[in-house]
């Protein structure tokens, strides 16, 4: 019998990148013994104190589906989060989340949970969990997702990928991903320029 590997992911549920390496994570699990648990982490947390604005959000919207997602991690579990975070991206129209209420609904829990965005109730969650992320892999030099193998035996940022690869494919990334990044002194590696998500 297979040994069950876990998977800590850290998303911030706005990027549409990090959505797609979710997705991919979710095929992995299909074709290799994988759990995924998942965390949140914060593209404005990330980007506090830089005197550019990388995703051109002053009014720091950002900060809603975040911490709507923080309050479902810390008060309904690692599965409600990821039927929360799914439903984001399904719900709406494809290009980016859709309505947070309709995406709690649809998740199974309290539309009221929209509310925590707009309030800071839970930043200091947002703020951990975050820490947590990037304290596993260091720096500032890398942004979302942030993946870590049982228990940081492995951590990498990204995947970053525009389509989703499914079956023998997703596995095949997996096994080289962790190959790679499992390698002593390894620190980075790209591919071809972003093409746009193919979602």
């Amino acid at each position: 019998m297979a040994i069950m590997t876990v998977a800590d992911m850290w998303f911030d549920p706005s990027c549409p990148y990090t959505w797609l390496t979710a997705r991919w994570l979710m095929e992995v699990r299909k074709v290799r013994p994988v759990e995924v648990r998942w965390h949140v982490m914060s593209l404005s947390v990330l980007n506090e104190g830089r005197d550019d604005d990388p995703e051109g959000d002053p009014e720091g919207y950002l900060w809603v589906p975040v911490r709507i997602c923080a309050a479902v991690q810390r008060d309904h579990g690692q599965q409600a989060l990821e039927r929360l975070y799914t439903a984001l991206w399904t719900t709406g129209t494809g290009d980016w989340i859709g309505d947070l209420r309709t995406a709690l609904a649809t998740a199974g829990l309290p539309v009221e949970l929209a509310e925590a965005g707009l309030g800071n109730d839970y930043d200091d969650v947002v703020r951990a969990s975050h820490a947590e992320g990037i304290g596993l892999i260091g720096g500032d030099h890398v942004g979302t997702p942030i993946v870590a193998v049982d228990g940081g035996r492995v951590v990498f940022f990204g995947p970053v990928v525009s389509r989703v690869p499914t079956g023998e494919q997703a596995a095949r990334l997996w096994d080289g991903t962790l190959l790679v990044a499992g390698t002593p002194g390894f620190h980075e590696l790209k591919g071809r320029p972003h093409e746009e998500p193919q979602m």
